[in-house]
């Protein structure tokens, strides 16, 4: 006699899972119970009181006395505020006709590669 799998629920399955849960959870609480009773309470130190250490004291005292560096804000004239959205001119750097001037020189340099076919 085999008994093949049904279409419904499988009760016994479900109460042996069921049991043994239960079994489980008693356990856990046995032991937990055994563990509070059986606890040695260990005495703990009195805190000591905070005080810092006297360079470090001194480290700060000195941190408080020192200037702070400035912040140095660049502010832009009103002309070139009034410039610089339009488009029409870009303010004047002296790297900036420099890197022009390189500029000009690699473009040539590299109309002379194409004339001789080497790009």
């Amino acid at each position: 006699n085999m008994k093949l799998g049904g279409l419904g629920p499988d009760y016994e399955t479900i109460k042996e899972k069921v049991k043994k849960l239960k079994q489980q959870k008693e356990y856990s609480r046995q032991i937990k119970e055994y563990n509070m009773k059986n606890i040695i309470v260990v005495p703990r130190l009195p805190e000591k009181a905070q005080v810092p250490s006297v360079s470090r004291r001194k480290a700060l005292d000195y941190a408080k006395k020192i200037p702070r560096p400035k912040t140095f804000t660049t502010r832009q004239s009103d002309q070139e505020v009034k410039e610089a959205p339009a488009g029409t001119s870009l303010p004047k750097i002296p790297s900036l006709e420099s890197l022009w001037d390189r500029h000009e020189k690699e473009k040539k340099i590299v109309a002379a590669f194409k004339a001789l076919h080497i790009l």
